[in-house]
């Protein structure tokens, strides 16, 4: 896609405290929160502020990747 000016790549979050948090034990959520490092769940205003910059001209020269905002839960 890259040629067509298209950019594609991939956003990969940590669990974000949302209306479905309701529908969950507090022993599942804490549970989820063990295994972020950072020790908190990534806020909603996070995840839109990596969407927007990827989707800005600023980050029009990156395709193919993968963007961890996962607050070091992700090993590779």
């Amino acid at each position: 896609m890259a040629a067509h000016d298209i950019a594609v790549n991939a956003v990969t979050p940590a669990a974000a405290k949302t209306a479905i948090f309701d529908q969950m034990t507090q022993q599942h959520i804490d549970f989820m929160l063990s295994k972020i490092p950072k020790g908190r769940f990534v806020l909603v205003e996070e995840l839109a502020a990596m969407v927007a910059w990827l989707s800005s001209a600023d980050c029009a020269f990156s395709t193919g990747a993968v963007f961890d905002i996962s607050g070091g839960r992700a090993t590779y």
